[in-house]
């Protein structure tokens, strides 16, 4: 084979194959690949959460023009509408916008590492060791446990609850290093074990606690408050900037441990880096808006097909987060006769997509 770069031929067998090498860019010490249509689809979903999440605010019993919501967010808006977007729907909004944004990626970064379309942390038990935690602190009543949901909190206590369950799965997994197939095995392990804690805590519980427990089970995006939604967002800003800066190093792992190594990657400390963000982005989705099913298992998925990448692309993977859940939101609030919590919608359009992945791997 003779000729390199853009446009080099290969030669063989008679035949004359043209292969393309995407352009190179370079910032500074930095060098990436410039993909144009993942690039196009990335700005188009993004474009698409933001007209979504301005719509999701402009939906109420006091309905406000776009117009009026954008001007509002860039400080231009009248005194009223201020007071309705920014006390009483942004916390909403917002919080679908960045629960939605870290589910996509959490579950982008899982289906990287396991190489597996079916790992997410669903599958993987993350969201119901936050849950088990978190119907804990809900239906055990008096002395420190009081007094532990008073001074931490209801989304700390879940946020704990997922991180501790992911190390666990992680290190259970771990023997010379991690294969997809056994960490989604004992993923699905620990997930059941902690929904049996959950069933069981709710059936020795008061009945009000019951209540409470199952509207925060089910996934929801009412009644948020500043004090959670400045957390995840916080947290999530915190833990994107991680996964950007170990992201470079984590696409040789794409071609196997040995190309990894050949190259100089520490495959196995950005793989875990890379794995623990995920868990604690699942785990800050978790703790402010529940247990949202199969938004992180559906996101990556679909945005892959979208950008047409052989592996789920992170950034394109949260847009796809963001609309997916603020836009069953809407569908939660606003077409259903009644209003339910946007966990039953995400519910009835991961399931079918579930089912579609493992029919389209059985056929392979």
């Amino acid at each position: 084979m003779n000729g390199t770069g853009r446009g080099a031929h290969m030669r063989g067998s008679g035949t004359e194959v043209k292969a393309t090498v995407a352009p190179g860019v370079r910032l500074g010490g930095v060098s990436f690949v410039w993909r144009p249509w993942v690039a196009l689809v990335t700005l188009v979903l993004a474009a698409g959460a933001f007209l979504l999440f301005c719509l999701s605010i402009s939906i109420g019993d006091f309905p406000i023009g776009l117009s009026q919501v954008i001007a509002t967010l860039f400080g231009r808006g009248e005194q009223v509408d201020e007071f309705v977007i920014m006390d009483l729907r942004m916390p909403r909004a917002l919080a679908g916008l960045v629960v939605g944004i870290a589910l996509g990626v959490s579950g982008a970064l899982t289906q990287s590492i396991a190489r597996n379309p079916l790992a997410s942390p669903d599958i993987l038990g993350i969201t119901q060791g936050a849950s088990a935690v978190a119907v804990f602190l809900i239906t055990v009543s008096g002395g420190a446990a009081a007094a532990v949901v008073s001074s931490v909190g209801l989304s700390a206590a879940a946020l704990a609850g997922g991180l501790g369950t992911g190390l666990l799965v992680y290190f259970l997994a771990w023997r010379r290093g991690i294969d997809g197939f056994r960490l989604i095995l004992i993923g699905i392990s620990a997930s059941a074990m902690m929904e049996a804690i959950t069933t069981w805590l709710l059936v020795k519980a008061d009945i009000k606690d019951v209540a409470r427990a199952q509207v925060w089970l089910v996934g929801s995006l009412d009644n948020r408050s500043w004090d959670e939604v400045w957390i995840a967002l916080w947290g999530t800003l915190g833990l994107l900037v991680v996964v950007a800066c170990v992201a470079f190093q984590f696409k040789p792992l794409h071609f196997g441990d040995d190309v990894a190594a050949g190259l100089g990657v520490r495959f196995g400390v950005v793989r875990a880096v890379l794995l623990l963000c995920a868990v604690l982005l699942a785990a800050v989705a978790v703790s402010a808006a529940g247990p949202v099913p199969f938004v992180a298992l559906v996101a990556p998925q679909v945005a892959m097909r979208l950008a047409r990448c052989p592996t789920p692309p992170l950034v394109a993977s949260g847009m796809v987060g963001a609309l997916l859940l603020i836009g069953s939101d809407l569908i939660a609030r606003t077409a259903l006769p009644i209003t339910v919590p946007v966990g039953v919608v995400t519910a009835v359009i991961g399931g079918p997509f579930l089912v579609y992945l493992l029919v389209r791997a059985n056929l392979k």
